[in-house]
């Protein structure tokens, strides 16, 4: 290999890649090959991601251009609504072996919203497809209960022009609010772009300082997610017009919040009419011909990663949404099943040669380069995060170190640790494995933590308020009522977000509505619970109702992020302190805190020996146990702790402190 790859900082940040250097040498020289190959000469990505730019409709001064890419069609045609459904009155003129174009005379010759197909014909068929490029899509429901898609022309008299400058500052810690529009409001119905800004100002107040949007894309089945993308240049007609997803992420942007796409590029749905699946007819124009095409266990299309148009269309997607709707940035979701042509399932990920074999997807890895630095040459502010469980080595280092570029990738397994442990009762918890899962981290790379997201609300499962109180969260939620297991659920609800939080690397995520500890799971309407929106909404008024314990937990998560933020937690390591697996303790160090978690179901300990660094007077300034967050008020936050100096210890000084059983405590030196 040449000199020029010798002194890569991957190495030096781990040494135990040097086993694996010719391997991680290979990406990155497919990288480069493939980068030079789709340059052609320019010098930068952008000026090769620009599909949306080239395809589509592209107005003139005297009308539109509509382009096409369909390489295998014999003939494309366009209809729609402006020449009344005519097959042939709009041919299309091949120009090269990949594109049709057709110029169609008058601004206005195709009136805003109309509807509108392009006709694909192969050996005499007709095939009507949504335009693969347009960027509004919207269905019809007719008598028969047949439901049809189309493209929509998108010329509206007065577009969003957006208002708030925006910039993500240096050193910024990402505070992660997951939301989904649709599921956003109270009413038995999907929620809107233009309504989700209402909730804008709930976010800002709890302290989050990002929100990551799902199900942006258009997508054909609301149940799916937004994880079966069939139109990926069109924001989701679900939620409203296109323009209002603009004015929303303007309002966020006044708000001083950072604005997420959760953006799917690992698949793509099957769907054949409205989808870009056999465009063209082929199974091969964007993705793998057979099996190796077919993620079975999603039921999707696999894009081929190899092929330069494939990586020109998702690169363009990436920036389309970028600068038409001034999202910051993307999660970048399933990962881990780019990554691996077995898509990791069933893997344990527990040795480095689970990351280098033959089983290695170093097309999709070179995809995932490319579209890391095209974003940073687009924006160097902009965020990506890898949605990954198998910890590649380097995902989330720069280019030039060797890395694949994501600024962050999420901690899985603190979420995958609670949702173990949940099915267990406390008394047998594991605080080593849970002091490893939460602080579990590749060196250098960053990461975000949680202790649920999406993937732990939705049908089948119960998020970890529910799971903690079940049924009497139906019944005891009342402040006038007690009950055992309320109390209980409320004080481990408190110590799961808490610890995750503060051992989080470098960002947190919440998932919206369980900040208050939000009942019950999440299910789209289906056709197996007779399309009923019950369990696919927010209900925001168990939180406001001041008779009601869930503002408890909303309370202690503003002022747990507060108290982050305040205190620059994210910007240090935790050191562990102490350990106590059959007493339930766990007690680290984070910037010159002390953090004392007692998880113990019953036991509270007078006079407990806590090993310190330093003399000095000491204080609590964060309990869990305050009564405003539903505890007992058992934590002084008065009264000052002397240290006493201790010999035959690795510590030179102690506290003794009283620890209640399922609180945490703060403890900062006041002199």
């Amino acid at each position: 290999m040449p000199k020029k790859y010798d002194n890569l900082l991957i190495f030096n940040i781990d040494p135990g890649l040097m086993k694996y250097e010719d391997d991680i040498k290979l990406r990155i020289e497919k990288y480069k090959n493939k980068k030079k190959a789709l340059l052609g000469g320019k010098r930068k990505l952008l000026n090769v991601a620009n599909f949306h730019e080239c395809f589509g409709f592209q107005k003139s001064k005297t009308g539109w251009f509509y382009r096409e890419w369909a390489p295998a069609a014999d003939e494309v045609y366009l209809t729609g609504d402006f020449n009344n459904w005519s097959t042939t009155s709009h041919p299309l003129k091949r120009i090269d072996e990949d594109t049709w174009e057709i110029f169609i005379k008058g601004i206005r010759s195709i009136p805003h919203n109309s509807r509108i197909k392009v006709i694909i014909v192969k050996n005499g068929n007709l095939n009507y497809r949504v335009p693969m490029f347009i960027n509004k899509v919207n269905q019809e429901t007719y008598e028969d209960g047949h439901i049809d898609f189309y493209g929509i022309m998108n010329n509206p008299s007065r577009k969003y022009k957006f208002k708030n400058e925006f910039k993500i500052p240096k050193n910024f810690n990402p505070f992660i609010y997951e939301a989904h529009i649709g599921i956003a409001q109270e009413k038995d119905d999907i929620g809107s772009y233009k309504e989700f800004i209402d909730i804008l100002p709930r976010i800002k107040n709890l302290g989050y300082n990002t929100i990551q949007i799902m199900a942006i894309a258009s997508h054909s089945y609301y149940g799916s997610f937004g994880y079966h993308v069939t139109n990926f240049f069109s924001a989701s007609h679900w939620f409203g017009d296109v323009e209002d997803l603009k004015l929303l992420i303007d309002e966020a942007h006044k708000l001083g919040l950072a604005v997420l796409m959760d953006i799917v590029h690992s698949h793509a749905s099957k769907n054949v009419n409205e989808g870009i699946n056999y465009y063209d007819t082929t199974e091969y124009q964007l993705f793998y011909s057979g099996e190796r095409g077919n993620h079975h266990l999603w039921d999707s299309r696999i894009f081929d990663y190899s092929k330069n148009n494939v990586l020109k269309f998702l690169l363009s997607n990436l920036r389309y949404y970028l600068e038409e709707y001034n999202f910051d940035g993307f999660r970048f979701d399933g990962v881990t099943s780019m990554m691996y042509l077995d898509h990791g399932i069933g893997r344990t990920f527990n040795s480095y040669t689970d990351y280098f074999s033959l089983n290695t997807d170093l097309d999709a890895i070179t995809y995932l380069t490319l579209a890391n630095e095209l974003i940073k040459e687009i924006n160097p502010s902009y965020i990506t995060i890898a949605e990954d469980v198998s910890g590649m080595p380097g995902l989330c280092l720069p280019i030039k170190y060797g890395g694949i570029g994501f600024d962050y990738s999420f901690n899985m397994g603190v979420s995958n640790f609670w949702k173990q442990s949940l099915n267990h009762d406390d008394h047998d918890w594991n605080m080593l494995k849970m002091w490893h899962e939460l602080t579990l981290s590749r060196p250098e790379e960053k990461s975000i933590s949680y202790a649920e997201s999406h993937d732990e609300s939705i049908v089948g499962s119960k998020t970890i308020m529910f799971k903690l109180a079940d049924s009497e969260i139906y019944e005891n939620m009342d402040l006038h009522n007690q009950s055992f297991l309320i109390h209980r659920a409320i004080s481990l609800h408190k110590l799961i977000t808490s610890v995750t939080l503060n051992t989080a690397s470098d960002g947190y995520l919440n998932f919206i509505g369980n900040e208050f500890g939000h009942p019950e799971w999440l299910d789209f309407p289906s056709k197996n619970n007779g399309w009923s929106h019950k369990y696919a909404k927010r209900q925001w008024h168990l939180v406001d109702d001041k008779n009601l314990k869930y503002q408890w937990l909303n309370q202690f998560n503003k002022e747990s992020i507060e108290f982050s933020k305040n205190n620059d937690l994210l910007l240090d390591s935790p050191r562990l302190i102490m350990i106590e697996n059959e007493f339930k303790l766990l007690i680290f160090k984070r910037n010159n805190l002390y953090f004392i978690y007692n998880f113990h179901p019953t036991r509270s300990y007078e006079g407990l020996a806590i090993p310190i660094e330093e003399k000095g007077n000491f204080k609590v300034v964060f309990s869990s146990d305050d009564n405003k967050f539903g505890g007992m008020d058992r934590i002084s936050k008065d009264y000052i702790y002397e240290s006493s100096e201790i010999f035959g210890s690795d510590f030179d000084y102690d506290l003794k402190i009283y620890s209640p059983s399922r609180t945490m405590m703060v403890l900062k030196k006041i002199n």
